[in-house]
């Protein structure tokens, strides 16, 4: 009998020991003793408001220095729009410190969202709807070779004048673009960069013996591909809206070099 109070009466001052730091910890008592009082921000950034970081954490600090919960108040921020990453700790004795990281855009990215330039992607904010970036798109886990691509595809056309403004691979691996000047351009699955590197070479030649624009040209053929032209621009005829691609006329399929 003797032993079994001894061991009570260890647990009861056991108990009485662990029971206050249990309520500090868990936020039961002492947010009014041990406040979070100041938010400390550091990062380089431009579209994230203050305001939204401290909304955001504000119901994790109210709990005091030694409750806060961080994992949870660094999910609520990265929630926020335009925030690709943050760190949330804290300093003895009252600073909640927030670290972010913006996304910085790269490219539309399908039908609403972006590609940053980490290689993220992350839902358009409204502001950017009409952004003159390129657009890019394909399935989510080829980003990173669409990007690729694209930028190879920069630097081909970049001698000749043109922009890459838009470039996409479907689900069956199918390649296509389009460049500033309004010319489409597919690809199709194979060899793409060899089919690219062949048109890009003859295209001079291939402008130069037409006077009228390149609408589309096809590139998913093993010895050549086939053109289709606008009609002529002149001063007196301005460029016309384009035409869908079935009434358009397609020339004679141009050789390789």
């Amino acid at each position: 009998m003797n032993t079994l109070l001894r061991i009570s009466a260890w647990l009861l001052a056991l108990a009485l020991v662990a029971l206050p730091v249990v309520a500090v910890l868990n936020g039961w008592v002492g947010a009014e003793r041990w406040p979070l009082s100041r938010l400390r921000v550091t990062g380089q950034f431009e579209r994230v408001e203050a305001a939204q970081l401290r909304a955001a954490v504000a119901p994790y600090a109210r709990a005091g220095y030694f409750a806060v919960k961080l994992d949870e108040a660094q999910r609520a921020v990265e929630r926020l729009p335009w925030v690709e990453s943050a760190h949330v700790g804290k300093q003895w004795p009252d600073v909640l410190e927030v670290s972010v990281v913006e996304h910085r855009p790269f490219a539309h990215w399908g039908e609403d969202r972006m590609l940053s330039e980490r290689g993220l992607l992350f839902p358009r904010p409204a502001d950017l709807a009409g952004a003159r970036l390129p657009h890019l798109d394909g399935p989510d886990a080829r980003s990173a070779d669409v990007v690729e691509l694209y930028n190879e595809c920069q630097a081909l056309f970049a001698p000749l004048g043109y922009h890459v403004t838009y470039m996409a691979v479907d689900a069956r691996g199918s390649w296509s673009l389009a460049l500033d000047n309004g010319t489409e351009v597919l690809v199709g699955r194979d060899d793409a960069r060899a089919r690219l590197q062949r048109f890009v070479r003859v295209l001079p030649q291939l402008l130069a013996a037409q006077a009228r624009p390149l609408d589309r040209a096809d590139l998913r053929y093993t010895n050549g591909f086939t053109l289709a032209w606008g009609q002529p621009r002149t001063s007196s005829n301005p460029p016309a809206l384009p035409r869908p691609l079935a009434a358009r006329t397609r020339a004679a399929q141009a050789s390789s070099t």
